[in-house]
């Protein structure tokens, strides 16, 4: 197979300003201070004055000399924690921004799905819009009539076609756009983590096209959080670290060098800057996110013995919505996802409503199952039966030991996936 990506020494380097004022100075402590700097110009035109603001610079490389081949048929997962530079290097490739220095060479055209929606006008309808989008996209307007009603059956919104994309929910908004992205037949597609703001019915929709475009010959990358995904999808992946790529291969030789890396050892999260972890959030922050004991203690790192556990979860809420819920993901150290909970996995209406202001709220769990090994819960947040939210990677983690070696005939790890402690009785 022919190689269609040919990444060399690729680096991008930013300048983060920092301004900052010396003090704390009223607006008529400013104005005097204008005024008087005026004064000071007029009367000598060449002599330098203080600003009341000094500002520093900062050179940040977002990646660093990265070099790569992919092949043409290839689908190729890259993974790595927030800010690892797996979003730069994507938009790199879609010609998005320039690099700082090395080369990138594509041959074939090229769809990115990165941002959710751009090029869409919010004032145009849903079939102006399917019409504008493919022309940036690179679509010819007979290319897009011929798949035209492909992609409305796609998107499933044929009923709101001729309604301005303003009036969309954002779950709409995703839909149209991926299937306007996924029908231009590029060469290669490129998809950034896109599949988290849908639905369940939706995600498994768009992963079967993915699948069906890397079974046509075409090459496939996708950055993604979810390693199943990663697992089921690409035939090869590699981690993304500080603007570095640490590790090439298969998804089932890099996936454990993802995890192992960002293993966290505390069974509690707490906040200590509340708008780093509300950024993009209108709805709530975060400030506790852990596993506790019956007396709201969190529980040790190293679990030997498990009694009473639930997960609580705490935080303001700013922006009330009746659909709003929160939860959590459980992995364990291969990235299997064991299972998710949200608040609203309860009878319709019985679930616990998130008012404005401060909040508290927890299940009762019952982890004892759960093999020897290491896991990670992440939290999750969302509108529901519409799309996920996000927050900074927000993580706890355990490790249960000798869960099964309590039994004095059986010494070792059990070789399935849980290892439920049950009582047997004889009749």
């Amino acid at each position: 197979m022919s190689t269609v990506i040919k990444v060399e020494n690729l680096s991008k380097k930013y300048t983060l300003r920092h301004e900052q004022a010396e003090r704390y100075v009223a607006l008529r402590d400013m104005i005097a201070r204008w005024g008087r700097t005026f004064g000071k110009k007029i009367c000598s035109p060449f002599t330098l004055h203080h600003s009341p603001f000094t500002e520093s610079k900062e050179e940040f490389f977002a990646l660093k000399d990265v070099s790569f081949k992919v092949k043409q048929g290839e689908s190729v997962g890259i993974i790595g924690r927030n800010g690892a530079g797996k979003s730069t290097l994507l938009k790199l490739l879609g010609r998005i921004t320039e690099p700082t220095s090395g080369r990138i060479s594509i041959k074939g055209r090229v769809a990115s799905l990165l941002e959710v929606g751009t090029g869409f006008h919010p004032e145009l309808t849903g079939r102006e819009n399917i019409f504008l989008n493919g022309a940036i996209l690179g679509m010819t307007k007979a290319e897009i009539k011929r798949k035209f009603d492909e992609i409305v059956a796609f998107a499933e919104v044929e009923k709101f076609l001729d309604t301005p994309v303003k009036h969309f929910s954002s779950g709409m908004y995703v839909r149209l756009a991926f299937a306007v992205a996924a029908h231009l037949e590029p060469e290669i597609f490129i998809v950034d983590e896109v599949l988290a703001v849908g639905d369940a019915q939706f995600q498994k929709k768009c992963l079967g096209k993915m699948e069906e475009v890397g079974k046509e010959g075409r090459t496939v990358i996708v950055v993604s959080h979810q390693m199943p995904m990663i697992r089921n999808l690409c035939s090869s992946c590699f981690l993304l670290n500080n603007g570095e790529i640490t590790e090439t291969g298969s998804p089932e030789k890099v996936i454990p060098y993802y995890l192992q890396s960002s293993k966290v050892t505390s069974t509690q999260w707490l906040c200590t800057d509340r708008e780093a972890s509300s950024k993009g959030l209108p709805y709530f922050t975060l400030s506790r996110f852990a596993l506790v004991d019956g007396q709201n203690f969190p529980l040790p790192a190293m679990i030997d013995e498990w009694g009473e556990s639930y997960v609580v979860i705490e935080g303001t809420i700013y922006k009330p919505d009746y659909r709003l819920c929160m939860g959590f993901n459980l992995f364990d150290v291969h990235g299997t996802n064991l299972f998710l909970s949200f608040q609203t996995d309860q009878p319709s209406g019985a679930w616990p409503k998130l008012d404005e202001g401060d909040f508290s709220i927890r299940p009762k769990v019952d982890f004892s199952i759960l093999n020897e090994g290491i896991y990670r819960l992440d939290f999750l947040s969302g509108i529901h039966c519409e799309r996920m939210l996000h927050v900074d990677e927000v993580s706890i983690g355990f490790e249960v030991n000798g869960n099964t070696s309590h039994s004095p005939y059986w010494l070792s790890r059990r070789s399935t996936l849980l290892a439920p402690a049950l009582r047997w009785e004889a009749f």
